[in-house]
């Protein structure tokens, strides 16, 4: 069965109205965001390629990208990578990825163990794989659904934990990178 869509002009001008109005604010705030005396901004995006992700890469020195170890997920991965070198090669001829992290993992399960396997894999002679994985866990769902962070409402968690670990290995890949920036400055 074959679905119609009819646009009326009031849709495609509430579109066209959203699209803007991302692009205006990202445009706005990039002066200010290079301002701070902060380096690290993070944009938590949704998983599509709407234009706040677009928008978000175009922005962006560089992007992490998390991934659950299910097949799904994994074969969305090919597709996320193949639209970030699209925008690195159309917008943002500087940015990276920095790495790929594993979230949801229930590490007991063969599927976790698996995909965890195959993502590293496939695609860690490329890109970092990062060794801190974010365990599944029934209080990072709650967190959400209260509208809170996990380090506010389960900071001894092991949720909370995992990122705090991620964080220390984001922080020592920047470090590594700076120092290499400052390396290719000085030849």
């Amino acid at each position: 069965m074959v679905k119609i869509i009819k646009l009326s002009f009031r849709n495609i001008r509430q579109w066209f109205n959203e699209v803007m109005n991302v692009q205006l604010t990202f445009w706005y705030l990039l002066p200010m965001l290079h301002s701070w005396t902060s380096k690290v901004v993070l944009v938590d995006c949704m998983p599509s390629l709407g234009m706040l992700t677009i928008n978000a890469l175009a922005a962006a020195d560089s992007v992490v990208i998390p991934t659950q170890p299910h097949y799904l997920s994994a074969k969305g991965l090919e597709l996320l990578l193949r639209s970030v070198s699209k925008v690195k090669r159309q917008i943002n001829p500087h940015l990276r990825i920095d790495g790929i992290l594993m979230t949801m993992v229930m590490p007991r399960t063969n599927i976790s163990k698996e995909i965890t396997a195959t993502v590293k894999s496939a695609y860690g002679q490329r890109i970092k794989v990062f060794d801190t994985q974010i365990p599944h866990s029934i209080r990072a769902v709650e967190a959400t659904a209260e509208g809170k962070s996990i380090f506010a409402y389960d900071k001894g968690g092991k949720v909370a934990a995992a990122y705090e670990q991620f964080g220390k290995e984001v922080t020592e890949l920047g470090e590594k990178q700076r120092k290499q920036n400052r390396a290719d400055r000085i030849r």
